[in-house]
């Protein structure tokens, strides 16, 4: 039997199969009021047609000024909600479960007009503003903020919710010392906004709700941090109530004299193995796992529990349905509709 389409189960999380669809933004929305449209229902949707286990709804902002671009989603108003709930809903008929990435850029924001961060430090790159450090009061402030995205998102109904504190957005940009120069409770504890942000959003969604949490596990940039750093990083938002990481890299800056990474097939897979192996933790693990042989080692060699495949399903919708033919042909159940096709 292909592992890709065996059930994951953990906490209150049923999924059919152990494939992912990970967040990744769309920039469509026209009328910039961060509510989705009907290119995000169709987008979503038809991975839900196509098999896919789990679909993670692209960075979804907790205010508007939290937004890479106008065009991206937000979940900062009620108002908000039902179109959420729209997506949902027909995703949850065809038999697939669905997440929302909660974030926030802070200094990458592009269009906002004086973007906030941990400390008033520019991304590298002309179309990058010099942010605004948050006050103390308003990091606290943030934290509600983002508690404020998930009770809306559960009340959308999701399935599960993802923190996103990887790529160089607002929690990475707390938690990494390159971006973080505060003197204030956030300097001296770098963990500390995610680790509240954490505990404020367990207090808002169901006891049995598996919280993710993305994570940058290497920065690549010239004095960014390491494997080392993020697995103690990851410690404690475990500690805090994560239940689920999702291993990414890189985004805090440009790439530094370590190297640029390898791109090839799986490169990515490592980290998650080296935090699931060090904190006993279940992983997704990204990072061009198009292959579906690559994608079925990474969970049969015990190195991630779920594969997330990005590029691939931008390409094709049915990227699941394809792969676990290709593994598996006789486990293979498609809509009944395109049955004759396979």
């Amino acid at each position: 039997m292909a592992l890709l389409s065996t059930p994951f189960q953990f906490k209150g999380l049923t999924l059919k199969n152990r494939i992912v669809m990970p967040p990744m933004c769309q920039y469509s929305v026209d009328a910039h009021d961060g509510t989705p449209t009907d290119w995000h229902f169709v987008h979503y949707v038809s991975r839900a047609v196509g098999g896919t286990g789990l679909i993670i709804v692209e960075m979804t902002d907790v205010e508007p000024d939290g937004r890479i671009s106008n065009g991206d989603l937000g979940l900062w108003s009620d108002e908000q909600i039902p179109a959420y709930a729209r997506i949902v809903s027909e995703v949850h008929k065809y038999g697939a479960k669905i997440g929302i990435q909660i974030a926030h850029a802070g200094r990458k924001a592009e269009d906002a007009e004086v973007p906030v961060s941990a400390s008033a430090i520019a991304f590298p790159g002309a179309r990058y503003k010099t942010p605004r450090a948050l006050t103390t009061e308003e990091v606290k402030q943030m934290v509600v903020k983002f508690q404020d995205a998930a009770r809306r998102a559960v009340e959308a109904g999701v399935d599960t919710i993802e923190i996103h504190g990887a790529h160089g957005y607002l929690i990475h940009q707390f938690h990494s010392p390159l971006t973080n120069q505060r003197d204030d409770e956030y300097g001296r504890d770098k963990a500390l906004f995610g680790v509240e942000i954490i505990q404020a959003i367990k207090q808002v969604i169901p006891a049995d709700m598996p919280l993710i949490m993305r994570v940058s596990a290497v920065e690549y940039v010239d004095g960014g941090y390491g494997l080392d750093y993020s697995t103690e990083l990851c410690r404690r938002y475990k500690e805090a109530g994560v239940d689920i990481f999702h291993l990414s890299s890189g985004g805090e800056g440009p790439i530094g004299s370590g190297g640029r990474p390898g791109i090839h097939p799986g490169y990515q897979v490592p980290l998650a193995r080296a935090i699931k192996q060090a904190l006993e933790v279940p992983v997704i693990a990204v990072g061009n796992l198009d292959d579906p042989k690559v994608a079925e080692a990474a969970i049969g060699n015990g190195d991630t529990d779920l594969v997330a495949v990005g590029r691939g399903m931008l390409r094709d919708p049915y990227w699941a349905l394809h792969a676990i033919h290709e593994l598996s042909a006789d486990e293979l159940q498609p809509p009944k509709q395109y049955s004759r096709a396979f």
